[in-house]
C-alpha cells in the first residue's frame, strides 16, 4: 500500500496556489504509488486540530477546476508554529498516517517546512516533506521566480496603465497607486510598465530604497508640471529616511510581520497639503493578489509544474527540499524545475535588486526583461498625445 499525503497552504493566497494543488492531486492519482490524499483545512490550523480534508476521491471535474479557481480551495492562514506546537505536528501526522507533506508557502512556510523535516529525523518519523514555492511577493531564493507573482505583476502593470491613461486624459490631479509587497518591491516594479506604454508621468518607489518624502514631493510636482498627469506608484512597506514605514496600521500579522497599509493615502495627504495639488489615492489591496481574470498564463503553468514536481520528488524518495524554478531566456522563455535544501531557503528573502531601479522612482529595462514572460499580454493601447 502506498503512503499518505498531506498537502497544506501557508500565507496569503494567490491566483495560482490551486493549480499547484491541482498538480499534486492530479500527479499523484496517476503515479498510483500513494494510498490517502489529505489536504489540511486552513493550513497549520488544521495539522494543529487534526482538521483534513480527504481530497482522495474528490471528482476529476471539480480538481480540474482549480487551475481558474482564486484563493485556497483548501484554506490557509498565518500561524507560525511554535516549539510548543510541534508536538501536535507529529501526532497528527502519525495518526493519519502520513508519509509525504506538502506545504505550499513563502519564506515563514519554507521554515516551518523546514523544521517538521528536521523534526521528523529526529523522531524517527518516515515522513518525506517537500515545499512547493508561493509568494506573489517574489522573494523566495534560489527558485528564478515565484508561482502567483506573474498573476500579481500583470494585474499591478494593466492597472498602473489604466490609471496612467486616466491621469493623462484628465490631468486635474496626482494619482496615486498603493500595491502590496511589505519588504520586497517586485509587484510594484512591475507597475512601472505605465512609463512605457502610456504617455503619462508614472514615478515608482519601492521599499528597497529608503524615502526622502521632501525630495519625493518636489519630484511629483516637476512631473505634474509638465502636463502630461501624473501616477505614482508605491509599495505598501514603503519606508523613511529613519527606516520606518512611512505608514503603519499598528497590526502584527500570524507570522510576527508588522501589517503595512496606507502609504498610498500618506503621500496623497501630502501632496495636498505640501504642494497644493489635487491628489487621489487607489489601492486595489487584496484583489491584486488574487484575480482571476488576470491570470497569467506561465504563472499557471508554472505553478501546475510545481505541484506535479514536488509529487514526482517524493516518488524518488526525495526530502528536505523545495521545488525551485530555472528560466532560460536566451530565445523566449523556458523553464525547468530544480530542487533546492529547504535549510537554504528558509526564512531568505529575496529583494528587488537596486540596480534595476534608476535614480529613486524609475525602474530599468532590465527588470522587463525578466519580468514580461512571466506576466503574459497587455493591452496595446492608442496613444495620440
Amino acid at each position: 500500500m502506498g503512503k499518505n499525503i498531506l498537502v497544506a497552504h501557508g500565507g496569503g493566497p494567490t491566483a495560482v496556489i490551486n493549480t499547484s494543488l491541482q498538480g499534486v492531486i492530479e500527479t499523484a492519482r496517476i503515479n498510483g504509488g500513494f494510498n490517502k490524499i489529505y489536504g489540511a483545512k486552513f493550513g497549520a490550523e488544521g495539522i494543529l486540530k487534526n482538521d483534513l480534508l480527504d481530497l482522495t476521491n474528490i471528482p476529476s471535474s471539480t480538481v480540474g477546476k482549480l487551475s481558474h479557481t482564486p484563493a485556497t480551495a483548501i484554506g490557509s492562514c498565518r500561524r507560525k508554529l511554535s516549539d510548543k506546537d510541534y508536538p501536535a505536528v507529529i501526532e497528527c501526522m502519525k495518526k493519519n498516517d502520513i508519509g509525504v507533506f506538502f506545504y505550499n508557502g513563502g519564506n515563514d512556510s519554507m521554515d516551518t517546512c523546514n523544521k517538521i523535516s528536521i523534526l521528523a529525523e529526529k523522531e524517527g518519523l518516515d515522513l518525506q516533506v517537500i515545499g512547493i514555492p508561493k509568494t506573489m511577493d517574489n522573494d523566495l531564493a534560489f527558485t528564478d521566480n515565484c508561482p502567483g507573482f506573474g498573476s500579481a505583476a500583470r494585474y499591478a502593470a494593466i492597472n498602473a496603465s489604466e490609471l496612467a491613461l486616466d491621469a493623462n486624459g484628465l490631468p486635474i490631479h496626482v494619482v496615486v497607486l498603493e500595491l502590496m509587497g511589505r519588504n520586497a518591491g517586485w509587484v510594484t516594479a512591475a507597475s512601472a510598465l505605465a512609463a512605457r506604454v502610456t504617455n503619462c508621468e508614472v514615478l515608482t518607489y519601492l521599499p528597497e530604497k529608503l524615502v526622502d518624502v521632501s525630495v519625493m514631493l518636489s519630484d511629483i510636482e516637476k512631473a505634474y508640471a509638465k502636463g502630461r498627469g501624473c501616477l505614482v506608484t508605491v509599495s505598501e512597506g514603503l519606508c523613511g529616511l529613519d527606516g520606518n514605514p512611512l505608514a503603519d496600521t499598528g497590526i502584527v500579522d500570524g507570522f510576527g510581520h508588522k501589517v503595512a497599509g496606507g502609504v498610498g493615502e500618506f503621500i496623497s495627504r501630502q501632496i495636498m497639503d505640501k504642494i497644493g495639488l489635487k491628489s487621489r489615492s487607489e489601492k486595489p489591496g487584496l484583489v491584486g493578489r488574487t484575480s482571476i481574470a488576470y491570470q497569467s498564463e506561465v504563472d499557471r503553468e508554472e505553478a501546475y509544474a510545481v505541484g506535479k514536481k514536488a509529487v514526482e520528488a517524493a516518488a524518488a524518495g526525495k526530502t528536505g527540499s523545495m521545488v525551485s524554478i530555472v528560466a532560460d531566456r536566451t530565445d523566449g522563455f523556458k523553464f525547468s524545475l530544480d530542487l533546492v535544501p529547504l535549510c537554504d531557503v528558509a526564512n531568505v528573502e529575496k529583494k528587488f535588486p537596486l540596480e534595476w531601479i534608476e535614480g529613486t522612482n524609475k525602474i530599468s529595462d532590465e527588470f522587463f526583461k525578466y519580468c514580461d514572460p512571466l506576466m503574459g499580454s497587455h493591452p496595446d493601447f492608442a496613444i495620440f498625445r
